[in-house]
C-alpha cells in the first residue's frame, strides 16, 4: 500500500479529478490524517474553487485520537482485542506463580487503548504519554507489585503505551521490573502490534459505523441542495467542512476549522480528553492507596444540598 500522502502538494491533481469525476462532495473516512487532509483541503479552497465542495471527515482510528468525537470507529474492536489477549496472557500465568506481564499497546501518542484496556483486564499500571511518570513512578510501581506478590494473587499486568515515553521504552521497562523482581518475581514482555488492527469489529463499532455513514450521507446531500447554484456546486463557507464526531451521547456535525484549537497538533491528539478522569480508577481498583478527588463537585450538589446533616457528623 501507498503510504499516506496529504493533499496540501498534489492540490492540482486533486482538482482535476474533481472535475474530471463530477465529484460533487467528499465524505472522508479516516483517523488523524483525514483531519488534517481535511483542513489543508479547506485552506485550498482560496486557491483552487474545485475544492469548494462539501467535505465531511467520519473519524475512524484504532488510537481515538480524532479531535471532536469522543470515539473512533475501530478503537472499540481494539479495546476488545487488547483485553481478550490481556486475558489470555494473564490466564497463561494462572499455573506458574509470581509472575508480572509488561505489554505493549498501540495508540501512537493517545494513551486511550492502554488506559481503557487497562481499566477492563485489570492492570496494575498503564504507562502513557498525557500523564507524564518518573523513575520514581515506576519504582513505585515496583515496589506495589512486590507487596502484591505476597498476596493471594501472584501475578500483575503492566501496560504500556507505544509512544508515552522515548526513553523508557517496553524494553527499559522490562529490564528494570526484571532486575528489581528479581527472587520476588519474574517478567515477561509482548509487543502486540498489529493484532489490534482488522480483526472483525464489534457490534458496538458495526451500529457506530452504520449511523455515523448514514448522517454523513444525509448531511452531504442536504449541503450539495444548499450549495447548488444553476447546476453548480459552490461551498465556501466554515459549516461546509464538518467533522462528524460523538459528543457525550448525540452524533454532531462540527466545523474543522474550530477543532483546530482543540488540538495538539505535534503529538497528534485532542488537547483534552475525557477518558483521563477514569485514571485514577485505574489505581483503585489496582489497590493502590489513594485518594480519590472528585473535582467536579458541580455533578454532585444535587446530592449535597438535599441531606442536611449537621456539620459535626459528617
Amino acid at each position: 500500500p501507498l503510504p499516506r500522502t496529504l493533499p496540501k502538494k498534489h492540490f492540482e491533481e486533486i482538482s482535476a479529478n474533481i472535475s474530471k469525476f463530477g465529484i460533487h462532495g467528499l465524505i472522508i473516512i479516516g483517523g488523524f490524517e483525514a483531519f488534517t487532509g481535511g483542513l489543508e483541503l479547506v485552506e485550498g479552497r482560496a486557491r483552487f474553487e474545485e475544492l469548494c465542495i462539501p467535505l465531511c471527515i467520519v473519524p475512524a482510528t484504532v488510537s481515538n485520537n480524532v479531535p471532536g468525537s469522543d470515539f473512533s470507529i475501530g478503537a472499540d474492536t481494539a479495546l476488545n482485542t487488547i483485553t481478550t489477549t490481556c486475558d489470555l496472557i494473564k490466564q497463561s500465568a494462572a499455573g506458574t506463580k509470581r509472575r508480572v506481564f509488561i505489554i505493549e499497546t498501540m495508540g501512537g501518542f493517545c494513551g486511550y487503548l492502554a488506559t481503557m484496556a487497562g481499566l477492563a483486564a485489570g492492570a496494575d499500571a498503564a504507562y502513557i504519554f498525557e500523564e507524564p511518570f518518573s523513575s520514581r513512578d515506576l519504582q513505585a510501581n515496583v515496589d506495589h507489585l512486590t507487596e502484591k506478590m505476597k498476596t493471594t494473587v501472584k501475578r500483575g499486568l503492566v501496560l504500556r503505551n507505544e509512544r508515552c515515553n522515548e526513553n523508557y521504552t517496553t524494553d527499559f521497562i522490562y529490564n528494570l521490573y526484571c532486575e528489581e523482581g528479581k527472587g520476588i518475581f519474574d517478567c515477561r514482555k509482548n509487543v502486540l502490534g498489529h493484532m489490534q488492527q482488522g480483526g472483525s469489529p464489534t457490534p458496538f463499532d458495526r451500529n457506530f459505523g452504520t449511523k455515523m455513514g448514514a448522517k454523513a450521507v444525509a448531511w452531504i446531500t442536504g449541503k450539495i441542495k444548499e450549495c447548488s447554484r444553476h447546476g453548480r456546486i459552490f461551498a465556501n463557507t466554515a459549516d461546509s467542512a464538518c467533522l462528524l464526531g460523538m459528543r457525550k451521547r448525540s452524533l454532531v456535525f462540527q466545523p474543522i476549522a474550530e477543532l483546530r484549537q482543540q488540538t495538539d497538533f505535534e503529538h497528534r491528539i485532542p488537547k483534552e480528553q475525557w477518558w483521563l478522569k477514569l485514571r485514577p480508577i485505574l489505581k483503585i481498583l489496582a489497590k493502590y492507596n489513594i485518594e480519590l478527588d472528585t473535582s467536579e463537585t458541580a455533578h454532585l450538589e444535587h446530592l449535597t444540598r438535599k441531606v442536611l446533616v449537621p456539620e459535626a457528623t459528617l
